[in-house]
């Protein structure tokens, strides 16, 4: 088992070596998170997208973790999938807060507008706050499959996701993303503008672990390491 992340200083990169499950830092910010960004791209041109999503150590259909996600078969990233199935996944445990900007003489006029200065107490609480939140964040590349419509392993993913991703705000007539259960007001709609969502399953190969000073550890899986990547060539600053 992976050690809990140290703040590692921002010249600071490790190589984990391949090992057969997620390092517990990744595992940690998927089951924590609400939602992920995904990253496609078709040719030259990237493409990303808020999700949600449901994280699964294993499942009848392979031991290996995947993450599951929902969308829509005209979306751009489920065009871009199907052209080019190597995906990145991007998974934080940090809430995000723009700190207050030192004052100017100019004068000009920024946005959002600048907040009133805060007591001293006030920002030693913020900051308190906020390093007990901000943390980590994590890096997942992977390959993308869509699952068969109408198989039963779209029906099984599909119960899952939904029961995974049915909050309370949806409940009660909050939004949720495209292509997530709640997305049209129900949480058991699976239609969007009339069209039926693919279910998405991605299947993490390697990636890396950044901490808030800039610290990088990569990593990678021993039983799911592409040979296009290769086996011998660690990545280099989660690049």
């Amino acid at each position: 088992m992976a050690t809990p992340t140290q703040p590692l200083s921002s010249t600071t990169v490790t190589n984990l070596p391949p090992a057969f499950s997620l390092p517990s830092e990744v595992v940690a910010c998927l089951k924590n998170a609400r939602f992920l960004h995904l990253g496609t791209c078709d040719e030259l041109f990237p493409h990303v997208s808020l999700m949600n999503y449901t994280y699964l150590p294993s499942t009848p259909f392979t031991p290996n973790p995947v993450v599951i996600m929902t969308t829509s078969p005209s979306s751009k990233k489920t065009q871009h999938m199907a052209k080019n199935p190597h995906v990145s996944l991007l998974v934080h445990d940090w809430v995000s807060h723009r700190p207050p900007t030192r004052p100017s003489d100019a004068g000009v006029e920024g946005s959002p507008p600048r907040p009133a200065p805060r007591s001293s107490l006030a920002s030693m609480l913020l900051d308190l706050n906020s390093s007990s939140l901000s943390r980590i964040s994590a890096t997942i590349n992977g390959v993308a499959r869509l699952v068969s419509q109408g198989s039963d392993e779209e029906a099984w993913y599909k119960a899952l996701h939904v029961e995974n991703n049915s909050f309370e705000d949806q409940a009660q007539g909050g939004v949720g993303l495209q292509g997530a259960p709640g997305s049209q007001g129900s949480g058991r709609d699976w239609t969007i503008e009339g069209e039926e969502v693919r279910v998405v399953v991605v299947q993490p190969q390697d990636g890396s672990i950044a901490d808030w000073k800039g610290g990088v550890k990569d990593w990678s899986l021993e039983d799911t390491v592409s040979e296009d990547r290769g086996r011998q060539q660690p990545l280099v600053n989660g690049v």
